[in-house]
């Protein structure tokens, strides 16, 4: 058992005994330490078990879980800044959920009482709140209440946590291990923001076992071992993920292996198979594992994948699940997911049932096997699903049934049910074209045969049949519908509208959610605009990911300003972390950091070093990430001379125009023009990334204004305007010609703007 180490703030804390050595009480509910009890605690804390002395008390010290407590991850900005909401940890035991609780009770400033679900009740939350109320009213304080095994609180008491919860008394930290959507209150849940905490990965563990070895006062590091690597790999092995089963393992083998005559302690591989024989499967069969495991068996199943069936099937029985249930579950999987594809499937599946209910465990084992075999080699059709769609149409409506089909026993002399009934059997191949739905549901079909196994005998008859009875239907013609209302032409509001729908945002926001389309981030990425000037990928990436980390990078103090300015509306915990710099001189704070996302909008025309632009993004990418690109492609954007079609221009001097406009485009020198969408994948490719890239012409209305048509003659002031580029091929006298008719036809019109824009997708 061990305790944290109070803050020194002039308060006396009394050390109680602690579950999993890692939360002492509040010391508001406790008595102040004697002797006596420092040193029974002393004494407690020498005699912890490893993983108790080993549990991280700072972030610096937290090993794994990147994407959840990461650098610049929103978790680690709000402890670190001690602006914490109402927290919820769901994870699989040993992955961190308790020590992270931990971690903030040893950083934050507010009043923190700790609980154990299992231990306590509604007297302890009583109090609890009590002791919130006390230090709220007297010092101004907040308080966060940690509650262990949340899930074990029962509806009344989490119902009686809620209110305080809802009006800030107390700030909620659960921790749980079942999924808590389904355990926990669902009105805490919606109050609370939830991190998924996930088995930790073998090279998080083997940092863990290695500080154990070589920390001298709370591991190993005063003993002279001599660790086999093979052994360590072993034990990181069947830990599964637990950091807690990983530091039980390597206690055990070290305090029972005795030592060799020169004094040093050896922990082979022997040893290390001796202290944790097999892997722990995490299996309850009320829980998350439980169903997810079902859940995988099933799709690799449905899947015909029959290896993986057979893995997940010897996983559920490894871990003890009742060969009962995974057969019920067979038995529904044979009719929904093979159907008539092959009719003897379900006949196979409880043949085997049956047979298992007649030999049990574990020969049983071999008709399970044969059943999970036949079922994932078998041809898949769902076509059973077609009641589902039959019981939405009895839902919505239940015609009549028709007269031919009625029962013609009792009524068919005075109602005539039944008359009109063709006898099947009295035809040709015992079919007759006839409806047999009612009149409202004519034509309607809930049965599509699939292409596989015995229903691909069946389906060109079963089309075929019902082509002739749609053919036997009777045809109505119908009105088509009438217009109600009309009105004189109205230029004005016809061209407000025209502007009104061409304006840039909705273009800019269709082009935004294309390019997250490619690969949609998850809630908890770092991502970095790499171009931030106009916000436009920052604010969807911050809405995407409200629990990751967004960057936005600017290379415009002007631009970096403006951003400010908008930000200020937000939280700071919740703002995005604005830098000044480029991608290829990244600022000091983000020089180390690996990003899940990097996405960028124009971002070519910001850049100076183009040979160092693939590189530095590669280097940017963290395992597994994407970076996001978007360009319009300046040289294939549209000619304005082709929107000109005045006819005081002469052709020769029309087709100078031409001439000199498509030597501007294409002018090798000029940055903006050298480049196409391909040139940006051999960028990327001669770096070694890996580029998926498409061009999609784009067709926008584009409201010409004076001032616009201006612009486009005038001298650039940073860089050449369509002006300075024609000019280095035309006379002034030509251009000046060009420059009249082009504003006297343009300046007030709409036209079609037609430009080429590229989506990338890179990643390593």
């Amino acid at each position: 058992m061990a305790t944290r180490r109070p803050p020194n703030r002039g308060q006396r804390w009394r050390a109680l005994p602690v579950y999993q050595g890692a939360m002492p009480l509040a010391p508001s509910l406790t008595k102040p330490m004697d002797l006596f009890d420092h040193h029974r605690q002393h004494q407690i804390d020498r005699e912890a078990p490893l993983a108790a002395r080993l549990r991280p008390r700072t972030l610096e010290e937290f090993i794994g879980q990147d994407r959840v407590v990461g650098p610049g991850r929103l978790l680690r900005r709000a402890i670190q800044a001690d602006q914490l909401s109402s927290l919820i940890f769901y994870g699989p035991p040993g992955t961190g959920k308790t020590t992270l609780a931990q971690i903030i009770a040893n950083t934050t400033r507010a009043h923190f009482i700790a609980l154990n679900a299992v231990l306590a009740g509604v007297k302890e939350l009583r109090q609890a709140i009590a002791s919130a109320q006390q230090q709220r009213g007297q010092q101004g304080r907040r308080t966060i209440l940690f509650i262990d095994e949340v899930h074990r609180f029962n509806k009344a008491q989490q119902d009686a946590l809620l209110p305080w919860v809802e009006n800030g008394t107390v700030i909620l930290i659960g921790a749980t291990t079942e999924n808590p959507y389904f355990e926990v209150n669902q009105a805490l849940v919606s109050r609370s923001r939830l991190f998924q905490l996930k088995p930790l990965e073998p090279t998080d563990l083997r940092r863990i076992a290695q500080q154990a070895l070589a920390d001298r006062q709370r591991g190993y590091g005063d003993r002279p071992l001599q660790v086999d690597p093979a052994a360590l790999d072993h034990l990181v092995k069947v830990a599964n993920g637990d950091a807690r089963a990983l530091l039980n393992a390597l206690e055990l083998a070290v305090e029972t292996t005795p030592p060799n005559p020169d004094g040093t302690l050896a922990l082979t591989l022997a040893v290390a198979e001796e202290s944790i024989q097999r892997r722990a499967v995490l299996y309850d069969k009320e829980g998350d594992a439980h169903f997810d495991t079902i859940s995988a068996f099933i799709k690799s199943v449905r899947g015909s994948d029959p290896d993986a069936a057979l893995y997940w099937l010897a996983r559920m029985i490894y871990a003890g699940e009742d060969p009962r249930f995974i057969f019920r579950r067979l038995v529904i999987l044979a009719s929904e997911d093979i159907g008539l594809a092959d009719p003897q499937a379900i006949t196979v599946v409880t043949s085997c049932a049956s047979a298992f209910d007649r030999v049990g465990l574990p020969e049983g084992r071999y008709p399970l096997a044969q059943a999970t075999l036949y079922l994932a080699t078998a041809p898949k059709s769902n076509s059973t699903l077609g009641f589902f769609a039959a019981l939405a149409a009895v839902e919505q409506q239940q015609g009549e049934v028709p007269a031919p089909l009625r029962d013609a026993s009792r009524d068919q002399a005075s109602l005539g049910h039944g008359q009109g009934y063709r006898y099947p059997h009295a035809y040709r191949d015992h079919w007759v074209e006839q409806q047999y739905l009612p009149t409202s549901l004519q034509g309607q079909v809930f049965y599509q045969p699939s292409n596989q196994g015995y229903e691909a005998q069946i389906q060109t008859p079963v089309a075929q049949r019902r082509e002739a009875q749609l053919a036997a239907l009777e045809q109505v013609d119908r009105p088509w519908g009438e217009a109600l209302t009309a009105g004189p032409p109205d230029r004005q509001r016809d061209r407000w509208l025209q502007r009104s729908l061409s304006q840039a945002g909705a273009d800019l926001a269709a082009r935004r959610d294309r390019l997250f389309a490619l690969a949609p981030p998850q809630r908890h990425h770092r991502i970095l605009d790499l171009n931030a000037r106009t916000g436009l990928l920052t604010w969807e990436a911050l809405r995407r990911a409200p629990e990751g980390g967004v960057y936005a990078l600017v290379a415009d103090p002007r631009d970096l300003a403006a951003l400010e300015h908008q930000v200020t509306a937000l939280a700071p915990i919740h703002r995005p972390i604005l830098l000044l710099g480029s991608l290829v001189d990244l600022p000091a704070a983000i020089a180390d950091l690996r990003f899940d996302r990097l996405v960028g909008y124009n971002l070519l025309g910001s850049l100076t070093e183009r040979s160092s632009f693939g590189p530095s993004l590669k280097s940017r990418l963290a395992e597994g990430g994407v970076a996001l690109l978007t360009e319009t492609i300046p040289r294939e954007s549209q000619r304005i001379s082709e929107l000109v079609t005045a006819s005081d221009l002469s052709p020769p001097l029309r087709e100078s125009w031409q001439a000199a406009e498509a030597r501007f485009l294409a002018d090798p020198a000029d940055p903006r023009f050298n480049w196409q969408a391909q040139t940006l994948v051999q960028w990327l490719e001669s770096a070694g990334l890996r580029v998926e890239c498409q061009t999609d012409p784009v067709e926008n209305p584009l409201y010409i204004t004076a001032a616009l048509g201006q612009r486009w003659f005038s001298p650039g002031p940073h860089q050449p305007s369509y002006g300075d580029g024609l000019a280095r091929h035309l006379s002034s006298q030509d251009l000046a010609q060009i420059q009249a008719a082009t504003l006297a036809e343009l300046v007030g019109q709409t036209v079609t703007w037609r430009s080429q824009v590229a989506y990338l997708k890179v990643w390593l």
